[in-house]
């Protein structure tokens, strides 16, 4: 029954669509977790792309898939999978990190690992002899079967990842900034670039439970560079990218359920038009800014 209403297509009454949307158990399920997914996303996010980590938070999105795959030819939740795979692919990085002779020699090995884990996801595809009926939703996402008992472990997930970053925020935030001034000033700054992968692993494999192994970079990516094209100030800046991560996570689920398109394409696709919005409109200000300046000096 559930599922023939998510095909009923909207209506003129926006009230009536929201009262459908939540009159069912499993799509309420769906708005928890995708609320506390995008949180998390929000804040790791924003720290993500002030490392300059995207290439090491794409990795892990990749390394969630043949965590999804394997989980499901061994018969355990799809959650362990996300999980484990990723606090390995994490643990991966950071030895990557710690042993890099050069930026060129760190990426070339981000990109071997990357290549190593599409194989071994679409090996372990092959193996399960049975009707992998999932693979979309492993790859792109779905918001059906999420129980209460997933919300629940979503939440302690994401409030423990929450908790340990506001706890380093200040040294992690001047790491990140800049990390030879940190380390002079006896911030461990390693042992927070290993910590904060940790933590980026926990993210990805949370998210992906929400837009699948594949797109789940787009939910930790894309609100919080829209979210640094606006402002650098680092309370506002990690507030903007909470806020679009909850806006195309709740937009992306309720176009998921008027449709038939995975939620991992609409979250996706708003928040790139979102970014695209945001980066045109500043390059326009900068330039009128330009231009209202060199009329005041020419004046």
């Amino acid at each position: 029954m559930a599922e023939a209403a998510i095909f009923q297509g909207l209506s003129a009454n926006p009230l009536d669509d929201l009262h459908q949307l939540l009159s069912y158990a499993f799509m309420v399920n769906a708005l928890e977790a995708g609320t506390i997914v995008a949180v998390m996303a929000g804040i790791t996010g924003w720290f993500m792309v002030l490392r300059r980590q995207t290439f090491a938070g794409h990795t892990l999105s990749l390394i969630a898939f043949p965590g999804a795959a394997a989980a499901t030819l061994a018969g355990l939740p799809v959650a362990a999978g996300y999980f484990g795979f990723c606090a390995v692919g994490a643990l991966a990085l950071a030895g990557v990190a710690g042993t890099r002779r050069s930026l060129g020699g760190e990426s070339a090995a981000i990109g071997s690992l990357q290549a190593l884990a599409l194989a071994l996801g679409f090996v372990f595809v092959s193996l399960y002899h049975g009707v992998l009926t999932g693979l979309d939703s492993l790859l792109f996402g779905t918001f059906l079967g999420i129980t209460r008992g997933q919300v629940a472990a979503l939440l302690a997930v994401a409030a423990t990842t929450v908790v340990l970053v506001g706890l380093a925020a200040r040294p992690l935030l001047f790491a990140s900034v800049d990390a030879e001034v940190a380390r002079a000033g006896g911030v461990p700054v390693r042992l927070l670039g290993f910590g904060f992968l940790l933590v980026l692993g926990l993210s990805v494999a949370e998210t992906s439970q929400i837009t699948g192994a594949l797109l789940v970079f787009a939910l930790l990516v894309t609100p919080a560079a829209t979210a640094h094209q606006l402002t650098s100030r680092p309370g506002l800046g990690i507030a903007l990218s909470i806020t679009i991560a909850l806006a195309v996570t709740w937009l992306g689920l309720a176009l998921a359920y008027f449709s038939i398109y995975p939620v991992g394409f609409y979250v996706t696709s708003l928040a790139f038009a979102l970014y695209v919005i945001v980066r045109v409109a500043c390059a326009l200000a900068d330039r009128f800014e330009r231009v209202e300046r060199l009329a005041v000096e020419a004046a």
